[in-house]
């Protein structure tokens, strides 16, 4: 028996990395009885015979987990937005920092196309301090950047990545620009949809920079299937700070009285656009129907 971390999952076989040597296994029945799916991510304990192939025994607790996409025990999130094609939203870049945020992950901001939305500089300089001044790192970079391979590596270092982001904001390019031989995948954006085809089919940890990257399909939606409207504030630093010196204990930061999240907002402490975030997602959970 041997313990090692699942790198790839492709019909149904787990491709498990130990001692610098790759294991092709399969599950055990017994996961399937206990629902447990293995994930890429996964530290295992795997038996072996001198074929390099086995069946995993046991899954080790995980850190925390992402379902969409499927990958478990991540150090960081780093977060790939676009200027434009596909044009930015600030909503989906905050949902995506809620779910990271939920799942105890470490988000990073890189804002990409830089260069070819030259005249909005202004615009994502002022995003940049605005979410610096909550406390996540955020990068400004263009389409070809001298330093991406700079700035990659010094939040890549031993360190197991997960790039998300829309499709087509340039996840894969990214990585392809600073790494040829991995020969990813790219896609055109689609000009009448407004957003990328999804080029990256599953989900596999690549060595890079004495970590691991996991280049993931792209995004087009999110929901908070899993959070409850109480624990939203929690995932917004800035009112997670702040919700103790609300007058009323539970205090939504809605219509309550006397609620310091709000003042915070009045006095800009707070911007606009993330507490209406907040709102509408809170609403959005509150109308959730119940799933049974």
């Amino acid at each position: 028996m041997a313990k090692g971390r699942i790198i790839k999952a492709i019909s149904g076989f787990y491709y498990v990395q130990a001692d610098g040597d790759m294991y092709q296994c399969k599950g055990r029945g017994v996961f399937r009885k206990k629902k447990i799916t293995p994930l890429v991510g996964d530290v295992v304990t795997f038996d072996f015979s001198g074929d390099n192939e086995g069946y995993i025994l046991e899954v080790h607790e995980r850190d925390n987990e992402l379902i969409r996409p499927p990958i478990a025990n991540i150090d960081q999130a780093i977060i790939v937005t676009s200027a434009m094609k596909p044009a930015f939203n600030a909503t989906l870049l905050d949902r995506f920092l809620v779910l990271v945020e939920s799942n105890l992950i470490k988000p990073v901001i890189f804002f990409t196309k830089l260069d070819v939305a030259e005249q909005e500089r202004d615009r994502f300089e002022k995003y940049q301090k605005d979410y610096q001044k909550i406390g996540y790192d955020v990068e400004l970079l263009s389409v070809k950047h001298s330093d991406h391979t700079s700035i990659l590596k010094r939040y890549l270092k031993d360190k197991i990545t997960v790039i998300a982001g829309q499709s087509g904001v340039g996840k894969t390019t990214l990585l392809n620009a600073i790494d040829p031989s991995l020969a990813l995948k790219t896609g055109e954006i689609s000009d009448s949809l407004g957003r990328g085809r999804h080029t990256t089919r599953h989900v596999e940890l690549l060595p890079m920079f004495g970590g691991l990257v996991a280049d993931t399909p792209g995004f087009s939606s999110l929901e908070f299937q899993d959070l409850g409207a109480s624990e939203l504030a929690d995932y917004f630093p800035e009112i997670r700070e702040r919700k103790a010196n609300c007058k009323f204990r539970g205090c939504m930061h809605m219509k309550e009285p006397k609620c310091a999240v709000k003042q915070a907002v009045e006095d800009g402490e707070i911007t606009d656009y993330r507490y209406d975030h907040y709102v509408r997602f809170y609403e959005e959970i509150k109308s959730r129907k119940a799933r049974y």
